[in-house]
């Protein structure tokens, strides 16, 4: 799963314990390549969750990342209105950080 930038925290991951860093990357290209949910959704589920969890960066990239694999502009909007269905108002103030 290409990425324009590597988080930090798995920078510093990979600087800790490289063969971790490399495992957990690796299991995560697994699960979120296309499968009977495509990647698209599947990464629209993990900005939902960035979200939820108060992640504006995180919002932002991962929304980047859910236009690469075909998301459109419709489809990020709506995952912004799901986020702020399950995590309200602060999930909603963070969501609109797709929209970067």
């Amino acid at each position: 799963m290409a990425q324009s930038t590597i988080p930090l925290w798995i920078v510093a991951l990979q600087q800790r314990d490289p063969h971790f860093a490399e495992t957990y990357l690796a299991q995560r290209e697994r699960i979120l390549q296309d499968g009977a949910i495509p990647a698209k959704y599947k990464i629209l589920m993990t900005m939902i969750v960035d979200a939820i969890t108060a992640h504006p960066d995180g919002v932002a990239n991962i929304a980047q990342r859910a236009r690469a694999a075909g998301a459109t502009e419709a489809e990020v909007t709506e995952a912004v209105e799901v986020a702020y269905l399950f995590g309200g108002t602060p999930a909603l103030v963070t969501a609109v950080n797709a929209f970067r």
